[in-house]
């Protein structure tokens, strides 16, 4: 893999830890060397002195407000060598402002940002990006010149029209997921109108996504990085993983991530969240916002959450909170320049005598402007002493402007402002300054210098790197920061922050008073504490850590990937099928041949799912199979005996109910398999503990069987099934069955209590004396096929066939064996259950009629009958006839995978036609 230093280097450390801490060192040392070559120069196009226009930089950063002139050369200063690791980040938007001059000639602008900034800062990787270049260009000789010219800003355009950009971005994207991300809800006016629109703008959502894939993979090279980012692409990731499963991919989100109780009311929740699952690390800015999309995906997909992140039938997704920086040098070093020195001083002159607050925002709801100057207000009122001694300065700046919505907001703010002007101000001060614009990059610097409180009020932001600007520009004047706590930046600045619910007026205006009058010692700490912090976590640490991460990311699926089970040849399966003589198929039920169910039960009700039913797909080819002389069918389900009945009563097979303690050919009668001296005085004082947690716990319920007691919560709340759970295993483990010969078999969803012994594996041997003594076999069995959705406890069904090889080959890594198996039936009770020989001593168990109603000269013909058959060989099985195989589990000891229950109807289909 090109560029990819896991690959390359004999001394990689093993661990993942190791990994990225020597990961971490060589950034270190690279960034020491390259900071020697640092200068500032107008070729620079992120330099304090380059010339730029407007600056912002906010949550936004895809899509910043601030744009900046560079030099033409300015993105290509860098040595780029083939070797570099290439890395396509993708974007909703483009980091370049394109205006057309010609029919073929366009003007560029590069665009100054966070993550712009943060990348370039990247010097180990070759930066490419792709997006939508922000305009329509509808003819093919627009779009070629466009093309040619971004290319040497190393940038790729995606194309869409603009029915797709007012469907997709300002539909979807702008009005239903920014609002839902930020708890603002869907919309609510005109609800059956917006109600219709959900459907086709998800539909271009889908469309645009698959319109970035398809541009990504004209670009792809093997051993690229591609870096999903924002909300705009969520579908991205399973666009990219079904073109080539092998892409590294990750996807970043620069906003909130609501709780999964937001989240779930959003249309289309769940294929929003398995796309984005389809990535290799999925990030976010903090971890609240991480924990918010595991729990969304454990309580809506109803998937397995984990320290490391979700993980779905053995494929784990990462998920990790990534916090964002700023490049602080870029601002440290632009105070030394004499132009923002001029501004400070013309700054402090002006505001000489008063203390200096500052506001930097978007004009947007999510910012808290109006809370932020009531409290100012409410300051103002109950400290008439600092009327004339402090003055805000609010820069807000305009947004979508023509949006009903914040026209109204815009108005709102106006009117406090003049309220409060007219209340508190003078003839020669105002308390407020607002100003309805953006400043640029110098203006800024300067502003952020001579401020003595910040005040970030904001009702919900991603990140807010207002805060972290503000910071870095404080390292002579050691300002107060008042910061938020729904701001993302909370989480890494809380420490030196005041933070501040921004709905409670009182508490702002009270924490205004506290900065205004804190002591230089304690504002000295504070600083020095959020400085430290945002010169170490810069945007371009940022870039480089998600990186590292998700390149090591790639290398621990690699690692999971070996222990998975390969995906069965079916062909190599149906091949060996045809040329035996003598097959016997090992089915399990539950999963198997049964209809995939939604993890929540969607389809269909809960009580009709309690029962499950055969796949309505299946009856034909079952039926030719079980119709085949030569092939025996056992269904081995932990279903009860009436389930397998009303599924199978018209086949001629085996069935084993019960985990195999129960036996019948469907033209027989019911027998046991279970050993005589079965223990079953622990099932009264079980079913009283597992009626207790069923009443205790919503939507769940309790099976009582002859051999078992199964709990199961399948339909539970996920959380509070998982602690009532452990609750009850604590319990079982201290109580009933502390002493008792007992297994507690957990799955996935269930807790069940059996005898110990009663496996799929142990019944195995005592079904097949039973199946050849019925069927009066001639010819030994040379074919074995074995599928089925178990338990981790029934997996010993796997090995039992499992021809005798050294143990240090597993079996799923064995598929071609030649060493033939030849054993009879006595050969098999006594090997593969050599410890329980005393409670296995007989071949074949009596049913339950026999042993009641024969008589003693009887069972002896019987046992005759049976002793008969021990010197007959039972099996003369070749490995490469032998095929186990797991249905949707990818931890098993079974030789082969296969994906789920509309693959065995595939197999069986097959088998049956051969």
């Amino acid at each position: 893999m090109p560029g990819n230093k896991y690959n390359c280097s004999p001394g990689t450390p093993r661990t993942r830890l190791e990994r990225l801490l020597r990961e971490r060192e060589l950034r270190k040392f690279n960034k020491s060397l390259n900071d020697g070559e640092t200068e500032l120069s107008t070729n620079d196009p992120f330099s304090p002195d380059a010339e730029t226009s407007i600056w912002f930089n906010d949550e936004e950063s895809l899509e910043t407000i601030s744009t900046g002139r560079v030099s033409s050369d300015g993105c290509e200063r860098q040595d780029f060598r083939s070797s570099k690791q290439r890395l396509l980040v993708v974007a909703n938007r483009l980091p370049v402002s394109a205006v057309r001059r010609g029919e073929d000639s366009w003007q560029l602008e590069m665009s100054v940002g966070g993550l712009v900034s943060a990348l370039l800062g990247v010097k180990e990787f070759e930066t490419r990006w792709i997006g939508w270049a922000g305009l329509n260009v509808p003819d093919e000789i627009g779009q070629k010149a466009l093309t040619k010219a971004l290319a040497e800003k190393r940038c790729i355009p995606v194309f869409l029209d603009e029915e797709i950009v007012h469907q997709y971005y300002n539909g979807y994207c702008n009005n239903i997921l920014w609002p839902l991300f930020h708890y603002l809800g869907l919309p609510q006016e005109d609800r059956l109108a917006t109600t219709r629109s959900f459907q086709s703008q998800f539909d271009a959502y889908k469309k645009a996504n698959q319109m970035f894939a398809d541009v990504v993979n004209e670009h792809y090279e093997e051993g690229d990085v591609v870096w999903c980012h924002d909300y705009h692409l969520m579908f991205l990731p399973k666009c990219l993983k079904e073109r080539n499963s092998k892409m590294k991919v990750g996807w970043f989100l620069h906003t909130p991530f609501p709780s999964s109780e937001i989240h779930r009311t959003l249309p289309c929740r769940s294929e929003l969240l398995r796309s984005v699952l389809a990535a290799d690390l999925v990030g976010f800015h903090t971890y609240d916002y991480a924990r918010h999309f595991v729990s969304a995906c454990t309580r809506i997909l109803g998937l397995e959450g984990t320290p490391e992140g979700v993980e779905d039938q053995g494929k784990l997704t990462r998920v990790a909170a990534f916090p964002i920086g700023i490049d602080s040098d870029r601002f440290i070093r632009a105070l030394e320049l004499p132009q923002i020195q001029g501004h400070m001083k013309e700054l402090t002159e002006r505001f000489a005598g008063r203390k200096v607050m500052l506001g930097v925002d978007r004009l947007d709801m999510i910012k808290g402007i109006p809370q932020k100057i009531l409290a100012f207000e409410k300051f103002l009122e109950e400290n008439p002493d600092w009327r004339d001694k402090v003055v805000l300065l609010q820069i807000a700046v305009p947004t979508r402007t023509d949006v009903p919505e914040y026209q109204k907001l815009t108005s709102q703010v106006h009117e406090i402002v003049g309220r409060i002007n007219g209340r508190f101000g003078t003839l020669t001060a105002v308390p407020i300054h607002h100003l309805d614009r953006s400043l640029d990059f110098h203006a800024l610097c300067a502003l952020y210098a001579v401020t003595d409180v910040a005040l970030v009020t904001s009702l919900r932001d991603g990140m807010n790197l207002v805060s972290y600007e503000f910071v870095a520009c404080q390292a002579s004047k050691k300002g107060v920061l008042v910061l938020s706590e729904f701001a993302g930046a909370a989480q890494s600045l809380g420490a030196g922050a005041i933070l501040v619910n921004p709905w409670n007026v009182t508490e702002v205006a009270s924490s205004i008073g506290y900065a205004l009058n804190m002591p230089a010692d304690e504002r000295e700490k504070r600083h020095h504490h959020n400085f430290v912090h945002v010169t170490t976590h810069t945007s371009q640490e940022w870039a480089a850590t998600f990186v590292s991460e998700l390149n090591d990311t790639i290398v621990e699926a690699q690692l999971r990937t070996r222990q998975i089970p390969p995906i069965l040849p079916i062909e190599v399966a149906v091949h060996r099928y045809s040329q035996s003589n003598n097959r016997l198929l090992i089915l399990g039920f539950n999963a198997t041949l049964t209809e995939p169910v939604d993890t929540l039960g969607r389809k269909g009700s809960q009580i009709k799912e309690l029962e499950p039913k055969l796949r309505t797909d299946l009856p034909e080819p079952l039926k030719k199979l079980c119709d085949d002389p030569k092939t025996t069918i056992v269904v081995l389900s932990g279903s009860d005996r009436s389930i397998l009945d009303d599924n199978f009563g018209d086949y001629n097979l085996w069935l084993a109910a019960e985990n195999g303690m129960f036996l019948r050919v469907t033209r027989g009668d019911w027998m046991t398999t279970m050993p005589e001296n079965l223990n079953m005085d622990w099932v009264d004082s079980i079913k009283h503990v597992f009626e207790y947690f069923t009443e205790r716990t919503p939507r769940s319920h309790f099976e009582l069987r002859e051999t078992s007691v199964i709990w199961n919560y399948k339909y539970a709340d996920v959380e509070f099934g998982r602690l009532q759970a452990r609750d009850l295993l604590q319990h079982l483990w201290t109580g009933p069955i502390s002493n008792a010969s007992l297994d507690v078999v957990q799955g996935s969803r269930s807790v069940e209590v059996r005898s110990v012994g009663v496996t799929k594996g142990a019944a195995i041997d005592r079904i097949l004396g039973e199946i050849v003594h019925n069927k009066g076999m001639k010819e030994p069995i040379d074919y074995v096929l074995c599928i089925g959705h178990f338990l981790a406890k029934d997996e010993d069904i796997y090995t039992f066939f499992e021809p005798e090889l050294p143990s240090e080959a597993p079996a799923p890594l064995r598929p071609h064996v030649p060493t033939p198996i030849r054993t009879s039936v006595s050969k098999l009770t006594v090997s593969k259950s050599g410890s329980k020989a005393a409670r296995l001593k007989k071949q074949r168990s009596l049913s339950t009629i026999e042993r009641n109603t024969i008589g003693g000269a009887l069972q002896s013909m019987v046992i005759d009958r049976m002793s008969s058959q021990e010197g007959s060989s039972v099996l003369d099985l070749q490995g490469d006839n032998y095929f186990s195989c797991s249905v949707a589990r990818k931890r098993s000891n079974a030789r082969y995978l296969l994906g789920s229950s509309d693959d065995v109807v595939k197999l069986l289909r097959e088998l049956a036609d051969s």
